[in-house]
């Protein structure tokens, strides 16, 4: 095994000659080893889209109420999806940082706007993955009974210890699980096309099943209302950018690896929905929203054992990727110096053989097993949609932006017609933020708040030294970073001292 880079602080290797600021030493934060290709990066990536458990999940509720037009609802997110892969890409290769949103909004709209990204992806990085193992559960019913906290809890367990691994054995791990997604996705589309008995004609004119025998037209409004469900179908391709740390040359295989994730989650989950649009012995077998059942009836109960187990298996897959990029985003805010000084050199610690980042990997994962086995927060699923939809925003405006000033020369792939697919997003995702739940808005409000007080009573005044926005030090190279009380535009002078940081 190679040995460990020596020790770096936030901003790259510590200087000799110049004086430490006042406050202390910047704690010694070692870089993530660098191992992974674009193939590794798509297994995790795609792992976090997790195309099964999105497929007999996500999709039901869409083929309940749009029936065959949940179709046309997908194609057009795959192709807003798109717009927002294409921020992603860009973004993520200005700014490789395992930070992800945060540390890109912090670049380039400014300090204060990435401490309010981080404040609540954190919360929302906290609940999402226990609220989804919680469902695993539904899908071992089949073999035996398990109480859903429980099981829950179980699989988070799991996750954080596999999580702790060094990123090719979980490369490795997550794409056998993946096999077994895609493996049931095939199943499902194979059984769907071999079993046709609606015409072709109403993936085009569809159809929306009344449950009753009837069907009704699929209308604009209906359309409307499934987009959000349908884009969070294909969720999670942005995972590429909380792993340009762990990514070969990020400059460029972090664009590579969102457009990739991203359309191989598309194939495997939209191929499938339309061979069960085609293969479905009536309409109000959609209305029933039981993928399960409709496998049962085209090849028996066996399979649909199978597809169960896979399922499970792609819920626990997803959960542990996302303990693994939550891990990386706490290991990220170590090195930005969010938190006092001991905090940050523990959670910035890197596990002496694995080099994965274990102290901030169960900081972030073990909490969430406790959350799954004692509290309903099921109920905070509505949050994490607002604060995807707020993020999603911060990205579209931020690469509206990422082309002038300091940034216009940096080394980043570019976007193909720009500034299209930003402006697409800004307003949709504007849109989409209107239409939720003011209980939802209001609990993002309160965290934002916190963040604030935070902002204000601890980093605002600690600002020359704590969340000086950082990148690795191979990538620290270019433009000057953001300083403290700079504006996202402006240049820190040449004459910054040892602690500003570098990144182009």
């Amino acid at each position: 095994m190679a040995s460990s880079p020596p020790p770096q602080t936030a901003d790259g290797p510590r200087p000799a000659g110049p004086p430490q600021p006042a406050d202390g030493p910047r704690p010694a934060v070692e870089a993530l080893p660098r191992s992974l290709g674009v193939f590794g990066g798509v297994l995790l990536t795609l792992s976090c889209v997790t195309p099964a458990s999105s497929l007999f999940i996500v999709v039901p509720p869409l083929l309940m109420s749009q029936g065959s037009g949940a179709v046309i609802s997908l194609l057009i997110a795959a192709v807003l999806s798109l717009g927002v892969g294409l921020c992603y890409a860009e973004l993520g290769t200005l700014v490789p940082s395992a930070g992800g949103e945060y540390s890109i909004v912090g670049q380039v709209l400014g300090r204060l706007a990435g401490w309010l990204v981080f404040m609540i992806s954190i919360v929302s990085l906290l609940v999402i993955p226990p609220i989804i193992a919680l469902g695993t559960a539904d899908y071992l019913g089949s073999v035996l009974s398990l109480d859903p906290a429980v099981a829950g809890a179980a699989v988070m367990a799991l996750a954080v210890a596999v999580g702790v691994l060094d990123i090719k054995s979980n490369a490795l791990i997550t794409g056998i699980f993946l096999g077994l997604e895609v493996l049931a996705a095939g199943i499902v589309a194979v059984l769907g096309f071999t079993h046709v008995h609606q015409p072709v004609s109403s993936l085009v004119h569809a159809v929306v099943p009344d449950g009753q025998g009837g069907t009704g037209p699929f209308t604009l409004g209906l359309l409307v209302s499934g987009l959000a469900v349908a884009m969070f179908t294909y969720n999670g391709f942005g995972t590429a950018v909380y792993l340009s740390e762990d990514l070969r040359d990020p400059r460029r295989t972090v664009a590579r690896t969102v457009l990739w994730s991203l359309l191989a989650g598309v194939v495997v989950i939209t191929v499938p929905v339309v061979a069960i649009c085609l293969g479905v012995a009536s309409p109000d077998q959609l209305a029933a929203g039981d993928l399960v059942a409709i496998v049962d009836s085209w090849a028996g109960s066996t399979v649909g054992t199978f597809v169960s187990l896979c399922i499970a298996a792609a819920i626990l897959n997803a959960v542990i990727v996302m303990v693994i990029q939550n891990g990386r985003v706490l290991y990220a805010s170590a090195r930005d110096r969010t938190w006092p000084d001991p905090v940050n050199r523990a959670l910035g610690t890197l596990h002496p053989r694995w080099g994965s980042p274990w102290v901030a990997t169960l900081a972030i994962g073990a909490p969430g097993a406790v959350l799954a086995l004692t509290v309903p927060i099921d109920a905070l699923l509505g949050f994490t949609g607002v604060v995807v939809a707020v993020i999603y925003l911060l990205l579209g405006v931020a690469a509206l932006l990422a082309r002038r000033g300091r940034h216009r020369g940096a080394p980043a792939w570019r976007m193909p017609l720009w500034p299209v697919a930003p402006v697409l997003t800004t307003v949709v995702l504007g849109y989409a933020l209107t239409q939720q739940a003011g209980r939802d808005l209001l609990i993002t409000l309160a965290v934002l708040l916190v963040g604030v007080l935070y902002w204000f009573l601890y980093l605002r005044p600690r600002s020359a030294t704590h969340w000086v926005l950082s990148l690795p030090a191979d990538q620290a190279e270019a433009p000057r970073g953001v300083a403290a009380g700079h504006s996202a535009t402006d240049r820190t002078p040449a004459s910054a001292p040892a602690t500003a940081p570098e990144f182009s």
